[in-house]
């Protein structure tokens, strides 16, 4: 199992429900919704690079 690819997977979906509930109601620190999902997206490219070598 590819823990960075999975972990990738894990930011960029607490990021976007981040997201989504910062839509419906304010909280504080919502603004690291995007900042995860930016890093978990970074995640999941270096981990399928990984997977192609």
């Amino acid at each position: 199992m590819n823990t960075t690819l999975v972990a990738g997977v894990a930011f960029t979906a607490a990021g976007l429900v981040g997201y989504l509930v910062g839509l419906a109601a304010q909280y504080p620190g919502r603004a690291f919704s995007v900042t995860s999902v930016m890093v978990g997206i970074t995640l999941v490219a270096i981990g399928r690079e990984g997977d192609s070598a």
